[in-house]
């Protein structure tokens, strides 16, 4: 018999896998796929105080290993997830959630934060400073280490709930950056975002997306991922959430060998809806193959 269970910041998790914010809705939209409760959390859309349509089309483009999204933020604002968007979830799922919060300005940050602590599936905040495919918001904050400090003190001003930070793989030294979000109070860290990336089209000669640029995801990036997990682990005291190309069971592993507690899983349910589930599946099996009797135990276990 093998135990999946982890605890981050202080709530248990029956297992440590969690659909990353941005690839799986607000949840219930996959019930009709499995039950969705065999999900460690559901880190759900990301949500800015005001509704945003986005950024133009084309959004998306596919690419080997991986795929580039410019969605920009689409969300139908931080009033109408809390009328609207989490009592449709609590039908079908009964955990707690991670609310994925984004800004175009500290106090913006915080007072959607400082709303959506309120609500009561809410378990943890994710504070996301990393977003590469809005202009003026998001990643500005994530690439400098004083900026990212005081998003995250700010925002963990208005609440007790614990404080993820989500952080950008886009910047010389991450472990600056998480560094600076530690000791401006944050209770963990997720990383990695995407990275960014662009293709052309040969035959109009011009950006294939809209926005120019776009943030790759999917397997491509689970090396450089499991990197940056490695090494922010050594560099501060707080957990992590581990993401970034994660799509098997295999994956989930060597991400927590990396030093992730819970890890999320982003592109790959694009790819296949029940991804979460099948890999939540084979999880004892992959415990087993590897020695593993607890899984708790093979956090930071490469180090």
């Amino acid at each position: 018999m093998v135990d999946l269970a982890v605890t981050l910041c202080g709530i248990p998790l029956t297992n440590p896998v969690i659909p990353a914010s941005g690839t799986f809705g607000f949840g219930y939209e996959f019930a009709e796929w499995y039950d969705i409760n065999c999900l460690g959390s559901i880190s759900v859309k990301g949500t800015t105080r005001n509704p945003r349509f986005g950024n133009p089309t084309p959004r998306i483009a596919e690419c080997p290993a991986g795929l580039l999204n410019a969605v920009g933020l689409q969300n139908p604002g931080a009033e109408q997830v809390i009328a609207e968007e989490l009592p449709r979830l609590k039908k079908y799922f009964s955990k707690k959630i991670m609310a994925n919060v984004s800004g175009f300005s500290v106090e913006e940050y915080v007072e959607t934060c400082a709303m959506l602590a309120e609500q009561e599936q809410v378990g943890w905040l994710e504070l996301n400073i990393s977003c590469p495919n809005v202009h003026g918001g998001g990643m500005a904050f994530g690439t400098d280490p004083a900026a990212a400090g005081r998003v995250t003190a700010a925002v963990r001003a208005v609440t007790k709930k614990p404080l993820l930070v989500k952080l950008s793989p886009n910047v010389t030294d991450i472990t600056e950056i998480a560094r600076a979000c530690e000791a401006a109070g944050a209770d963990g860290l997720s990383l990695i975002n995407t990275l960014q990336g662009m293709r052309i089209d040969c035959k109009t000669k011009k950006p294939i997306l809209a926005n120019g640029t776009g943030g790759l995801s999917g397997p491509a990036v689970f090396p450089v991922a499991v990197r940056m997990v490695y090494q922010v682990y050594e560099a501060v005291k707080i957990p992590l959430v581990g993401m970034g190309g994660v799509s098997s069971a295999a994956d989930v592993i060597e991400m927590m060998l990396a030093g992730a507690t819970a890890v999320e899983v982003g592109a790959a349910n694009l790819v296949n809806p029940c991804a979460c589930r099948d890999i939540i599946r084979d999880l004892p099996a992959a415990m087993r193959r590897f020695g593993i009797s607890r899984l708790e135990d093979c956090i930071g276990g490469a180090h």
